[in-house]
């Protein structure tokens, strides 16, 4: 598979890049980017091709069967609508865009194309979250209680930037964060949060975005979930705990980038440490991806999994900037 890189950001050259080169016969062929020295410079630091600003160019190429995007949240809408109409798969980072309407319009799009569209969630590839989704569906803890999620870690310098400046380029913790914790639940417990309770603030380095954020969901079965996600934290680790009626998972380290972390299952017979995969996370995005273009399978996250972890995210921004609790709004995004 033959891939235009939209957006020359370092998502895309530290992870995307290997991770295309790791399947069979994958290759980066074009980098598109707003600024034509970062195209280049990407080119030249990743071996790629060809290079430019026009992403109709690169679009107009028939040896490109598939789109990456990871530019800003903002660009996301028109560029993923303009792939899908030159006919290309499409791999979208989160958040799909920065309004729901939009992001709708996406995966309807490439619906009625026929092509596949899907969502950059990684986590979900991840061997630790895999594992603790198993044991919950085994039901080896029981009932499931209650779920913790800490995201609240310090923003690496390198991605620092319109994250934390830029509101209209979807800058902010929420947008960054809460759409990862989302779908993280979402996977683990194969249900949506039917509302939320939320606050939000900025405690050091956001400006004009909050770069904090804690929310109460509830969910359908009953289990409650706790969201906490911060870019400020230096001294944190990110992780979650799930808590049921026969045991405890305690997943350290694990929402990350890398195959890290730690898990222990405390049951009544004592604590037990959890192995599982430590294959790199976006190969897996990767291969999800290719089985998908070749009919055998869903990708790993779904545009409809990137709609429903906005809604969600959107619906706990809502819930901090009104001080109510509310209601998540679904809509047809299934």
């Amino acid at each position: 598979m033959n891939w235009a890189f939209v957006g020359a950001s370092t998502i895309a050259g530290q992870y995307l890049v290997p991770a295309v080169r790791a399947q069979a016969g994958g290759t980066v062929r074009w980098v598109v980017s707003g600024s034509s020295d970062r195209a280049a410079e990407f080119s030249r630091t990743h071996g790629i091709a060809q290079s430019g600003t026009s992403l109709a160019v690169a679009l107009a190429d028939p040896g490109v069967d598939a789109v990456y995007i990871s530019s800003t949240n903002e660009k996301h809408h028109a560029q993923a609508m303009a792939a899908i109409a030159a006919g290309k798969h499409v791999l979208c980072e989160k958040p799909l865009a920065t309004r729901i309407a939009d992001a709708l319009a996406m995966v309807r799009a490439a619906e009625q194309a026929g092509v596949v569209f899907a969502t950059n969630h990684h986590l979900r590839n991840a061997g630790s979250l895999r594992a603790v989704r198993k044991l919950i569906v085994s039901g080896t803890v029981g009932k499931v209680l209650s779920l913790r999620v800490f995201h609240a870690v310090e923003l690496p310098v390198h991605l620092r930037g319109w994250r934390l400046d830029n509101p209209e380029a979807g800058g902010g913790v929420i947008a960054d964060l809460t759409v990862h914790n989302a779908d993280c639940v979402r996977f683990l417990l194969g249900e949506d949060p039917v509302s939320v309770v939320a606050q939000m603030d900025t405690t050091g380095l956001g400006q004009g975005v909050e770069d904090s954020a804690m929310s109460v969901w509830a969910m359908p079965s009953g289990t409650m979930i706790f969201s906490h996600e911060s870019f400020t934290h230096p001294f944190a680790a990110s992780g979650l705990e799930v808590h049921g009626t026969r045991g405890s998972i305690l997943a350290r380290g694990v929402l990350s980038q890398e195959p890290q972390g730690e898990i222990d299952l405390v049951t009544a017979a004592g604590t037990t440490r959890v192995e599982f995969d430590r294959a790199g996370l976006y190969q897996g995005v990767l291969r999800d991806f290719g089985a998908a273009v070749a009919g055998r399978s869903a990708p790993a996250a779904t545009g409809h999994d990137g709609v429903r972890s906005l809604q969600i995210a959107e619906a706990v921004r809502q819930a901090a900037l009104t001080g109510q609790r509310q209601t998540v709004r679904y809509g047809d995004g299934r």
